[in-house]
């Protein structure tokens, strides 16, 4: 059946790329596609090594404190870069104090009227921090791009060949998962992760001192293909489809990432959305980020709007490069526009036997990663820590009764 759909998607791309202005690179793109779809399968169909299972903290709410109206005075900051140095990438959970972890996962809701509240929390855990931090923290890589010195940095968000793919064509825009992806109005992506939550990036909404101004009237965009309001299909509108705009009732953001120091502020970037009306759209689910031996393939993927092919959804995967307590680094293209898109892996589901997409992080941006006086840059990603997924959860459930890992 899997096997079935995916070679179906694969003759959807190439009927849809045929009508590319550049049919060469339609087909090459095509070719490459369906090798790694093929390749995808073969990793996907062995069962890994046990993992060791990951005890999952409880966060305990406490009443809401109300805060002053937001002022909406900070500009929007599409490309995120950041700088880490050797202290920064070896600080994680296990070395953090309950107090600060608490103020960290302490969060502010926004509602649509502009009014605010904070909420402090606290968590139960039945060995505090023992067993909850995965995976172990390693030295970084000896491999991928590096320079020699600060003044020799460039913005690098696309490494090589360029490794995209447009999805196009009305039925795979609706096709899980990429149907799950959708856009913030302030220019980011995001991912679809319950009927009314969208997870998607903090930098998007808040520069860490305010709201940015278009948060203020925040939207939620879903492509549309032609069909589906009963119109004929135009090649025109199969390019650019229409998108169909959802206002959000209320925004979650971690405390973590108000007015958080700047060298790990990436850590906890990364913000709820709650719709006004439910979606009737497939979502995926959440999961604690495994170490990347544990990912299928030790692969990443998202999908997102890149800002340098407007009106397209853009699809993309690579290996894991690197990771940290906090952070995923890896070398998939990306540009502009893709913050906050839904980081996802094929991930072992015990119960059902299976690998099962989960979103595990959400892309942040980019890194300079300064270790032993060498730089080394990557684009990154937000993991979902034990205590990031309880946080989390509870946004989406409002209760801690279903905030178990399944």
């Amino acid at each position: 059946m899997e096997v079935a759909r995916l070679f179906n998607c694969v003759i959807r791309v190439f009927c849809s790329s045929t009508m590319s202005p550049n049919p060469g690179l339609a087909h090459s793109t095509t070719s490459v596609l369906l090798l790694s779809l093929v390749l995808h399968l073969t990793l996907s169909s062995r069962a890994p090594h046990h993992p060791v299972p990951v005890h999952l903290p409880s966060l305990v709410p406490h009443a809401p404190l109300p805060l002053s109206r937001s002022r909406f005075s900070a500009q929007t900051q599409l490309e995120f870069t950041t700088h880490c140095n050797f202290s920064c990438y070896y600080k994680g959970e296990q070395e953090s104090g309950h107090d600060h972890l608490t103020e960290q996962l302490a969060f502010e809701t926004l509602y649509a009227d502009g009014s605010r509240t904070l909420t402090t929390v606290d968590f139960e855990t039945e060995d505090h921090f023992e067993g909850t931090i995965a995976p172990a923290v390693r030295p970084p890589p000896s491999r991928g791009p590096r320079t020699t010195g600060r003044h020799r940095r460039q913005k690098r968000q696309i490494y090589g060949a360029d490794g995209r793919f447009n999805i196009r064509g009305d039925h795979f825009l609706l096709d899980y998962p990429f149907s799950t992806a959708v856009r913030i109005s302030t220019g980011c992506s995001g991912v679809l992760v319950s009927p009314r939550h969208v997870l998607t990036a903090a930098h998007c909404l808040h520069d860490g001192k305010d709201y940015v101004k278009g948060a203020r009237k925040l939207r939620v965009g879903f492509l549309t293909p032609p069909y589906i309001n009963g119109t004929k299909p135009d090649m025109s509108l199969a390019k650019n489809p229409p998108v169909r705009w959802v206002r959000v009732k209320r925004t979650r953001v971690p405390k973590g990432w108000i007015q958080g120091p700047q060298e790990v502020s990436m850590d906890f970037d990364y913000a709820l959305l709650e719709l006004r009306w439910p979606h009737r759209r497939p979502f995926m689910r959440l999961s604690v980020a495994p170490s990347a031996d544990d990912l299928a393939g030790k692969r990443v993927h998202f999908s997102g709007f890149d800002s340098d092919r407007p009106g397209e959804l853009v699809y993309r995967f690579c290996p894991v490069e690197d990771e940290s307590n906090d952070l995923i680094y890896q070398h998939c293209d990306a540009r502009p526009g893709a913050s906050g898109s839904g980081v996802y892996g094929r991930v072992w589901d015990t119960a059902l036997e299976r690998w099962e997409r989960k979103v595990i992080g959400v892309f942040s941006g980019h890194q300079w990663l300064e270790i032993n006086g060498e730089n080394r840059d990557y684009n990154v990603a937000v993991r979902f820590t034990p205590l990031k997924f309880a946080q989390i959860c509870y946004w989406v459930h409002g209760n801690r009764v279903d905030c178990s890992q399944d």
